[in-house]
C-alpha cells in the first residue's frame, strides 16, 4: 500500500508556494520601476461632429429630395430589373430615364402587369412603410416595435381577405393575395422574433432562401433621414436590422449613416468614408478578414480612380471596336464608355450567385457614388445600365443623392414625373409623406 509522507508534502508546496509569489512579485516590481510613463491610447471622436443643425424649410426639401430621389431610382430600374447589360442595350441603347414598365406582375416588383414609364417597385413601398413606422412610433423606435409594425400590416391583410361571411369577388382575392405574398417572407421573420430566439434563427435562416440579402437597405436609409448624428443613424439602422445576417447588418447601418451625412454636406468624398470611420460596432477587429464592408468599399473607389486615370490610344483595335461598342443614346463619348465598360467588368468579376446579395448591392453603390461624384443623372445611369438588382441600387443611391441635393435641385423632368405617376397610378403621396416627416422630427434639427 503507497503511504503518503503529507509532512513532505506540505513543505514542498509552501516551497514552491514562495517561489511563484516571489517570481510575481519581482515581475510586477520590475514593471513598476522600469517606468512611470503610461502613454494612452487613442480616442476616436465622432465623425461628423456637433448634431445636425438645419432650418425646417431645407430639411423638408432634402427629405422631400431623399423620398423623389430614391423613387426616381427605382422607377428608372424598373423596366429592367435583373437584366443583363447587354439585353438592356439591345432594347433600350443606353437608358437615360424612365422607361414603360412591361413586365409580369410580382409580389417584390410591380402589382400589375406593363405599367407606364415612371412606376416603382417594392424599393419605394418600404419608404412609404417606414414613414408611417416612423410617426407611428415617435423616437419609440426599436427592433420589437419593428417587428410588431410588420406583423400588424400582415394581420390586416389577411383579415381582409373577406371582412364578413360573403365569399371575396376574385379580382379582389387576386390583389389582396399579391400584398400578401409579399409580406409574408417578412411577417414569418417579424413573428418568430417577437416570440423566440430559436424560431427566430430558424426563420432568419430561411429567408429568401438563406442568401445574405439585401433587405435592411430597402428601409435602412430612412433612419438617416431622422438621426441627429451619422453615428445614431448607424446604431439605429443595426438594430433594426432583423432581417439581415451577416455583415449585411453592417452594410444596412453603412448606408443610414452616408444618407445622414448626405443631410450635412456636398462632399461624396465625406459621405463615402462614412464606410471607414463610422464602425459602432467593431468590425474592423474582426479576426483573419477585418471589415469586409469597408474592403470592398476601399477596393471599389480606387478601380473607379484607376480606371479614370487610364490613358487611352484614339484608335480601337477591330476586337475593341466588339468588346467596347458605344450604345445607343451613350451621352459620352468613346472613351468615357471604354471606362465605364471596364468599371462594369470589374463589377461583374464580384457577381454574387443571386443579385440581391446585400454584398454585391453594396460594391454596386459605393462604385457608382464614386464614378457620378455627385452628380445625380450620371450615377443613376451608370446603375440602371448596369442592369443586375438595379432599382434597388438605384434607390439606395436616389435617397442618399436626393438627401445632398434637395428636391429643388434633382432634376425637373425626373422629379416632376416621379412624383405624379406615384401619387396618380401607385396611390404612394411622396409630397405628403415628406411633410408628416418634416412635421413631426424637424423640430429637433432646427437652428
Amino acid at each position: 500500500m503507497l503511504k503518503i509522507n503529507y509532512l513532505y508534502l506540505a513543505k514542498n508546496i509552501l516551497r514552491y508556494s514562495f517561489f511563484w509569489f516571489f517570481v510575481l512579485w519581482t515581475f510586477v516590481a520590475c514593471r513598476e520601476n522600469v517606468s512611470d510613463v503610461n502613454i494612452p491610447s487613442p480616442k476616436k471622436s465622432t465623425y461628423a461632429g456637433d448634431a445636425l443643425k438645419i432650418s425646417e424649410e431645407a430639411y423638408y426639401d432634402k427629405v422631400l429630395g431623399a423620398l423623389v430621389g430614391s423613387a426616381i431610382g427605382d422607377a428608372m430600374g424598373a423596366s429592367t430589373e435583373m437584366w443583363h447589360r447587354n439585353d438592356i442595350q439591345l432594347k433600350y441603347g443606353y437608358i437615360t430615364g424612365f422607361t414603360p414598365a412591361v413586365r409580369e406582375q410580382s409580389p417584390e416588383g410591380t402589382w400589375d402587369h406593363n405599367l407606364s414609364a415612371g412606376t416603382t417597385t417594392d424599393d419605394t413601398r418600404w419608404k412609404f412603410a417606414m414613414v408611417k413606422y416612423l410617426s407611428k412610433y415617435q423616437k419609440d423606435w426599436n427592433p420589437e416595435h419593428f417587428a410588431d409594425f410588420i406583423v400588424d400590416y400582415y394581420g390586416a391583410l389577411t383579415r381582409g381577405l373577406s371582412d364578413d361571411r360573403d365569399i371575396p369577388k376574385t379580382d379582389f382575392l387576386d390583389t389582396q393575395i399579391e400584398k400578401i405574398d409579399w409580406i409574408k417572407e417578412w411577417a414569418r421573420v417579424a413573428m418568430a422574433y417577437r416570440e423566440n430566439p430559436e424560431g427566430y434563427q430558424k426563420a432568419l435562416n430561411r429567408f429568401y432562401g438563406g442568401e445574405m440579402s439585401c433587405a435592411g437597405q430597402l428601409y435602412t436609409p430612412m433612419f438617416g433621414l431622422v438621426s441627429a448624428t451619422p453615428e445614431e443613424a448607424y446604431n439605429i439602422a443595426y438594430q433594426h436590422s432583423i432581417f439581415d445576417i451577416g455583415y449585411a447588418k453592417d452594410i444596412s447601418g453603412l448606408v443610414s449613416a452616408m444618407t445622414h451625412m448626405a443631410l450635412r454636406t456636398q462632399s461624396m468624398d465625406s459621405i463615402i468614408d462614412s464606410a471607414t470611420f463610422i464602425d459602432p460596432e467593431g468590425y474592423q477587429d474582426s479576426r483573419l478578414v477585418g471589415r469586409i464592408a469597408y474592403s470592398v468599399a476601399d477596393a471599389s473607389v480606387k478601380n473607379v480612380l484607376t480606371v479614370k486615370n487610364l490613358v487611352l490610344t484614339d484608335s480601337l483595335t477591330a476586337i475593341d471596336s466588339l468588346l467596347f461598342k458605344m450604345p445607343h443614346r451613350f451621352p459620352g463619348n468613346q472613351k468615357d464608355w471604354i471606362r465605364q465598360e471596364k468599371i462594369y467588368q470589374f463589377l461583374e468579376m464580384d457577381e454574387k450567385a443571386i443579385a440581391f446579395h446585400s454584398g454585391e448591392i453594396w460594391q454596386i453603390l459605393v462604385t457608382a457614388l464614386q464614378f457620378g461624384e455627385g452628380d445625380f443623372e450620371k450615377t443613376m445611369q451608370f446603375i440602371v445600365n448596369y442592369g443586375r438588382d438595379n432599382d434597388t441600387v438605384a434607390a439606395v443611391a436616389g435617397m442618399i443623392l436626393g438627401a445632398k441635393d434637395g428636391y429643388s435641385n434633382l432634376p425637373i423632368a425626373l422629379r416632376t414625373k416621379a412624383v405624379r405617376v406615384n401619387k396618380e397610378n401607385m396611390g404612394i403621396d411622396l409630397e405628403a409623406l415628406a411633410r408628416e416627416m418634416a412635421k413631426r422630427n424637424a423640430a429637433n434639427f432646427t437652428d
